[in-house]
């Protein structure tokens, strides 16, 4: 595995950790982490695939956005480091804010992606879900956000070691790139939420079953938009699955990798 730092068209840099070769394989982190986060299907795919994480803006040593980008800046900067890696079209796996990163980028650069994959993302949440998750991104935005909370929302007791890698990010990321991609997160679950059918790639929704707020019927509501979308629902995990069952998540990774990609 490699880190190496990407030059945008913007002039703005993007770290990536490399590994393996074959079909290109981007995968974009959630809110608070860094590429490090996909380290257990970095090293599981890298097998057969060219695996690039890259670092969301504001996080790691990805530059960040300007003040006040929202969801489809996110997406226009996903666009520009597919276009800077120079590979043609990759697969796409994003993990919960990394989800609605993949998901807009499959609805509005189709010629960018070859299948896209959607782990522990969020979809139309209901009002109260919503209102909990503005209020988050209010307190993280006033510098008064503790990772406390996250954490106890994404690990279970047992899962000690995972958690404290996690919390190591969580304390080491910027807070104003950690905010910036908050609010976008906390306002984005609705921005392309009507356009997954226009996605006709593969696409795969996988969620845990102990994640309240990527819930198992947002999965199968995403998966049932999409002409070529499946659902995976994973018991006894919350939302940091790719983490605590990598093996799983790798295993359904591979299959969808494998999946044919659609043709008109």
């Amino acid at each position: 595995m490699m880190s190496q730092t990407l030059r945008l068209s913007d002039g703005a840099t993007a770290r990536l950790l490399v590994a393996g070769a074959g079909e290109p394989l981007l995968l974009i982190h959630g809110v608070g982490l860094r590429a490090e986060a996909w380290g257990p299907q970095i090293d599981a795919l890298a097998t057969s695939a060219r695996v690039i994480a890259v670092d969301m803006p504001g996080h790691g040593d990805s530059t960040p956005l300007p003040e006040g980008a929202r969801l489809p800046d996110y997406v226009a900067w996903a666009a520009r480091v597919i276009a800077a890696l120079g590979l043609g079209p990759v697969n796409v796996a994003g993990h919960s804010m990394g989800s609605l990163i993949a998901a807009g980028l499959a609805v509005e650069h189709p010629d960018l992606v070859r299948r896209v994959a959607l782990l522990n993302g969020v979809h139309r949440r209901d009002q109260a879900a919503r209102a909990a998750v503005l209020a988050r991104a209010d307190q993280i935005s006033t510098g008064h956000g503790s990772i406390d909370a996250p954490l106890a929302r994404w690990f279970t007791e047992d899962q000690a070691a995972q958690r404290q890698q996690v919390a190591g990010w969580l304390g080491q990321v910027s807070t104003a790139g950690y905010a910036a991609a908050y609010r976008a997160f906390a306002e984005g679950d609705g921005v392309y939420a009507d356009r997954l059918g226009e996605i006709r790639c593969p696409l795969l929704a996988l969620t845990a079953d102990g994640d309240a707020n990527s819930t198992g019927l947002m999965s199968h509501s995403m998966a049932a938009q999409a002409r070529l979308g499946r659902a995976v629902v994973i018991p006894g995990h919350r939302h940091m699955v790719n983490l605590t069952a990598p093996g799983t998540v790798s295993d359904a990774l591979r299959n969808w990798l494998s999946t044919k990609e659609f043709q008109e």
